[in-house]
């Protein structure tokens, strides 16, 4: 097992007990740090085990962060509506 994905491991049981953890700002602080960690974790991850193994990290990632994903596609969609008006 590659370190990346041992470090890649610890980043989703890490984002795990970030959830279970109750808090008042609806976890965003800890959606932000697992976010930052995350992206230099994922291109870490590809560079090391390929494109498919990135991809597969990518899916597991957004699927634990899927309100920041949410916020963002509806960001997106709000710019690119207000774009082709």
């Amino acid at each position: 097992m590659t370190p990346s994905l041992i470090a890649a491991f610890l980043w989703a049981v890490g984002a795990n007990l970030a959830a279970m953890l109750p808090s008042r700002s609806n976890h965003w602080p800890a959606a932000l740090v697992l976010i930052a960690t995350g992206v230099p974790l994922l291109g870490w991850l590809t560079y090391q085990n390929g494109p498919w193994v990135g991809l597969l990290a990518l899916l597991a990632g957004a699927s634990v962060l899927r309100w920041p994903v949410i916020r963002l596609a509806g960001w997106m969609r709000r710019a690119l509506a207000g774009r082709s008006s």
